[in-house]
């Protein structure tokens, strides 16, 4: 073997290797032990219009466990998410002892359902979270069963940019457990949309509905109380004090 210089350099080269391995090994188990590297500060990237210091002072300090290298990041992301108004979290590390914290809160479009204090963001989900009443009463009111925010806001969505082109505006929105839809308007009026029909689609007859809107409907002294468009050919008004009529 001395007389192979080649296989010599070989094993040279493969213990140097070795070596470096094992002093980068013993660097990283210094770097995650060595109690003289802690984290220093926290800094949240953005202001938080709802969430409050003290719910974060809270829920912080537990997750903060070990120093700059060894530090859980997903543990941290994991404690803030689980505050009412927290929809997302990033965690970054600063070198040299800085915590980078950004949070993505939840942004209210509607509130959901009845009395449980639930609200609906911007993608549709339901989350549960106080709002001051003077806010909350601006949000529209949804309802639907369980699972349906998203399709339920979806075409609220679509219901206010039809009925705003007759100047008015959708401030609730049901659907049933049997899948039927039923608006209210800021005029105080009732829209039972019905369910969707293959023959005449809820599309269809909302949009007969919203022809004939301006001078059936909103030209009248008195405005129905209800109108039923569940007809296939047509649709039904009730005012107030009235049985149905069409």
């Amino acid at each position: 073997m001395w007389n192979k210089p080649h296989l010599l350099n070989a094993i040279a080269d493969l213990l140097m290797l070795v070596a470096a391995a094992a002093l980068l090994a013993a660097a990283a188990v210094w770097l995650v032990r060595v109690p003289s590297l802690p984290v220093k500060q926290v800094v949240f990237a953005e202001a938080l219009p709802h969430t409050k210091r003290g719910e974060v002072e809270q829920v912080l300090p537990g997750s903060l466990k070990g120093n700059f290298f060894s530090l859980n990041l997903e543990m941290v992301r994991g404690a803030l998410e689980k505050l009412p108004w927290v929809r997302k979290v990033e965690v970054r590390r600063i070198w040299p002892a800085k915590l980078e914290i950004r949070i993505e809160e939840h942004k209210p479009v509607a509130r959901w359902g009845e009395g449980r204090g639930e609200l609906v963001n911007s993608y549709g989900e339901v989350f549960a979270a106080g709002l001051p009443e003077p806010e909350a009463a601006d949000l529209p009111q949804l309802f639907g069963p369980l699972g349906t925010a998203q399709d339920v806001l979806r075409h609220y969505s679509e219901f206010v940019g039809s009925f705003a082109k007759v100047g008015e505006r959708p401030v609730q929105l049901t659907l049933s457990p049997r899948l039927a839809w039923q608006l209210k308007l800021q005029n105080g009026m009732v829209v039972d949309i019905g369910r969707e029909q293959t023959k005449a689609p809820v599309g269809v007859r909302l949009q007969r509905f919203l022809e004939i809107y301006p001078e059936t409907v909103a030209k009248r002294a008195v405005r129905p109380v209800v109108v039923d468009l569940r007809y296939p050919n047509g649709f039904a008004m009730r005012m107030a004090g009235e049985g149905k009529g069409k």
